[in-house]
């Protein structure tokens, strides 16, 4: 993709974020996935670090290759035409020389969006000290910024999903390390495990930049969220599970019962899956 389209695309998913209408980003794993969530209708794709993980053979939490990671983004950004914006959980470094190569190659795969996190991909459950991740959020728009591509930073903050500290505290930290990172050069603000209507109404108006959720349980309706202010939805790995589940199953009455109903009943056929991709040959 040449930096011209690329420019076009992450300038047009950044006014996605403007709330005058949530973006709902479904999350592709490989391919064939996002060529469906393309074709469904998707304004824009986000990859899945645990779906793109699980499909090379790898549990999340980076513990996959570098290379394995920006290769499947690559694969995604190369077949559809909507842009594409890519999970890199902390960006698979160890300090900010290694991240900002990880935001330059992720570019030259062809995304135009980053989620980043601070959380530690360490086995601690622990988030950066403050300072640290805001760093990492500055070099991240840093490396960016260098490539010409005004890449669109979605950063994460896992105080609610990991429940770090107490649960009268979590707010204000939650909080204070969003703004934290929208002035460091974030554009969306991510808060993962937020699902209360309650929460929601009170963490909108106290951040500095559009919200993003994750589909958690008892999360409102798409429509609720959009007027609730809720800039960015995104699901996650849920797409990526049901599809495994859709295969147990029909696995299942393969080896189990011996019947085919089930195999036999998707929507998708072997000339849908073909049209899906035949046309995007690199």
């Amino acid at each position: 993709m040449d930096h011209g389209t690329q420019r076009a695309k992450a300038e047009a998913f950044r006014v996605m974020h403007d709330r005058s209408r949530i973006l709902v980003l479904p999350n592709a794993w490989d391919a064939m996935s996002a060529r469906v969530i393309e074709e469904a209708g998707a304004r824009a794709i986000a990859t899945t670090s645990a779906g793109v993980a699980f499909s090379v053979g790898y549990p999340d939490g980076e513990a996959m290759p570098r290379d394995e990671m920006i290769a499947a983004i690559a694969r995604i950004a190369r077949v559809v035409t909507v842009p594409v914006s890519a999970d890199i959980e902390s960006g698979f470094a160890h300090d900010t020389r290694e991240l900002a190569e990880t935001i330059r190659r992720v570019i030259d795969a062809g995304a135009v969006g980053i989620n980043l996190e601070d959380q530690v991909h360490d086995g601690s459950h622990s988030l950066y000290d403050l300072d640290t991740a805001v760093d990492r959020v500055r070099v991240a728009r840093e490396a960016a910024d260098s490539t010409g591509v005004p890449l669109v930073i979605n950063a994460r903050t896992d105080v609610y999903l990991l429940g770090i500290g107490e649960p009268d505290t979590r707010f204000e930290h939650a909080i204070r390390r969003a703004n934290a990172y929208r002035n460091a050069g974030a554009d969306c603000l991510f808060l993962p495990a937020v699902a209360r209507r309650a929460d929601i109404e009170r963490i909108v108006p106290a951040l500095e930049g559009p919200l993003n959720l994750l589909a958690f349980p008892g999360i409102p309706t798409i429509s609720e969220l959009e007027r609730l202010g809720v800039a960015r939805l995104s699901v996650g790995t849920r797409l990526t599970l049901n599809a495994m589940s859709g295969l147990k199953k029909t696995v299942g009455d393969l080896l189990g019962t011996g019947t085919y109903e089930s195999m036999l009943a998707g929507d998708i056929t072997f000339a849908d899956a073909n049209r899906l991709l035949v046309s995007r040959k690199s």
